[in-house]
């Protein structure tokens, strides 16, 4: 126990504050978190190592700066509804639902699905539920969200997603050009449209049904 708490405050003070993460919320959070219950047992001992993570079916928790920057870009408020979209174990919706009023935790590998709901069941969230479902179609029946958090990589955001945004609501994710080369990027809709903006360079596994469609340019 004392191993992984030095773990999670290690991985805060040298991962995150350097890399530009100062939201002490978020900080905190990734300071309580324990990560290494989100991940096979048998990779428990790497799970604070400063990349992505495999947790099975080829899908990763982000790295950890990575996922911390993202979600202070999209700067989620006590009041805001969140779309972790494609949580894997759930890693990423126990650190939102310290900073949020209510995560949806989406899913379509069964398999991870019911991995999120037992361990965040195991630690007490209750105000994050995981959902099952295509995440290339989004989560519509509890749109609009507030934030959207692609919990990975996409060659491309469907406008099914963008469509679950609500007015003045943020998007942020990693997002590849036609070469792979990966962008963290954070999308605003306001007056019904998005736009965005780069915030830094950056690369994590692309989630299924976000691959990039031949002729598609960014």
């Amino acid at each position: 126990m004392a191993d992984t708490v030095a773990a999670r405050l290690n991985m805060v003070e040298s991962q995150l504050r350097p890399n530009r993460v100062w939201d002490t919320r978020i900080l905190d959070a990734f300071e309580t978190v324990p990560r290494e219950l989100y991940v096979p047992e048998r990779a428990r001992g790497f799970a604070y190592v400063d990349e992505d993570l495999p947790v099975g079916h080829r899908r990763y928790l982000m790295e950890p700066m990575v996922l911390a920057r993202l979600i202070q870009a999209a700067e989620i408020g006590s009041a805001d509804i969140v779309l972790d979209l494609g949580c894997a174990t759930g890693y990423a919706s126990a650190i939102l639902s310290q900073l949020a009023a209510t995560v949806v935790a989406l899913e379509e590998v069964p398999e991870l699905a019911r991995a999120a709901a037992a361990v965040l069941d195991g630690q007490q969230v209750t105000n994050a539920v995981v959902v099952e479902g295509k995440l290339a179609e989004g989560y519509a029946k509890q749109a609009p969200y507030d934030v959207i958090l692609l919990d990975g990589a996409a060659g491309e955001v469907p406008g099914a997603i963008e469509d679950q945004l609500a007015e003045g609501g943020r998007l942020v994710g990693v997002v590849q050009d036609r070469d792979g080369v990966g962008r963290a990027m954070l999308m605003r809709k306001d007056l019904g449209a998005v736009s965005g903006r780069v915030l830094f360079d950056a690369n994590t596994p692309v989630l299924p049904g976000f691959e990039r469609k031949a002729g598609f340019v960014f």
